[in-house]
């Protein structure tokens, strides 16, 4: 088996040390492994290419390389170009230090580093490791995912959805628990949740010189979540395991939506809101 791994804590990140050990693991003693990731951090970028300059992309050695961009860049340097003559089998992302539950989904290169992958047609799996209290004292605090990783990846692999006949080809999303190894209680599949009260906000600084920055700032990690989603069965001490795709549409909206949008149905009066508008906080 040949595996493409990337990240998005760039090139030198403990995570990607994890992930090339569980990543032999699985490929075994006759497979490979390529590394294909940003030269520096890239955290918050979702799934963004950089469409509009070139990526400068170097050989660090045998089957290793640093790319200047995301971690989508990555994995399209790696199947266009690096690996283009014989393509990976499975492509990792990962491990992230800190979680991918919840909201985090919607900003995480790593995320986007799988997602790109399914855009192209391959088998991938995004991998991150939940930090908190229990982890902080650890000298591993990826000891969750390094002990549980290949196992949530070989039984991925035997009984996950692989099929490649929709549009939109589907990855996983597997995050592992914020707890010592030994303490993880087991997998479970789970829908994407979303903390309650905690979102990303700004901090705003001035400079000595005057000029006026900001500091993005995310919320707490420990809010709880919808029983049942990744946030809570992660903070319940379970690896969990989210089936995610690219569509973004809301199936669900789509019928009645049309049926609300007929042209014979009355227009809102103008000048008024059929929704309360969100009352704007300054993150502090």
């Amino acid at each position: 088996m040949r595996i493409l791994i990337t990240n998005d804590d760039g090139i030198n990140a403990p995570g990607l040390e994890v992930l090339t050990e569980i990543a032999a693991e699985i490929a075994g003693p006759k497979g490979e492994v390529w590394t294909v990731a940003p030269a520096f951090e890239q955290s918050g970028v979702g799934h963004c290419i950089s469409y509009s300059h070139p990526t400068l992309v170097a050989r660090l050695a045998e089957r290793r390389y640093a790319a200047e961009g995301s971690p989508a860049d990555c994995v399209l340097a790696a199947i266009a170009d690096i690996m283009a003559e014989s393509p990976p089998d499975l492509v990792l992302s990962g491990v992230n230090r800190g979680n991918n539950s919840g909201e985090n989904v919607m900003y995480s290169g790593t995320i986007g580093g799988a997602m790109e992958a399914a855009l192209q047609g391959l088998p991938a799996i995004a991998l991150s490791q939940y930090l908190g209290p229990e982890t902080q004292g650890l000298d591993d605090p990826f000891e969750a995912a390094r002990a549980h990783g290949p196992e949530v990846i070989r039984r991925l692999l035997a009984r996950g959805d692989w099929s490649s006949d929709a549009d939109f080809r589907l990855f996983y999303n597997v995050n592992f628990p914020p707890l010592p190894a030994p303490a993880v209680r087991g997998l479970r599949v789970a829908p994407q949740g979303r903390r309650q009260g905690s979102n990303f906000g700004v901090v705003p600084y001035t400079a000595p010189n005057g000029r006026r920055f900001m500091w993005v700032a995310g919320g707490s990690q420990q809010a709880p979540a919808q029983a049942g989603s990744d946030v809570a069965v992660n903070l319940d001490g379970y690896v969990s395991i989210t089936p995610m795709r690219a569509d973004l549409t809301c199936h669900l909206s789509l019928d009645r939506l049309t049926e609300a949008l007929d042209p014979q149905l009355p227009s809102v009066e103008p000048g008024s809101l059929p929704f309360r508008k969100r009352e704007v906080t300054e993150s502090r």
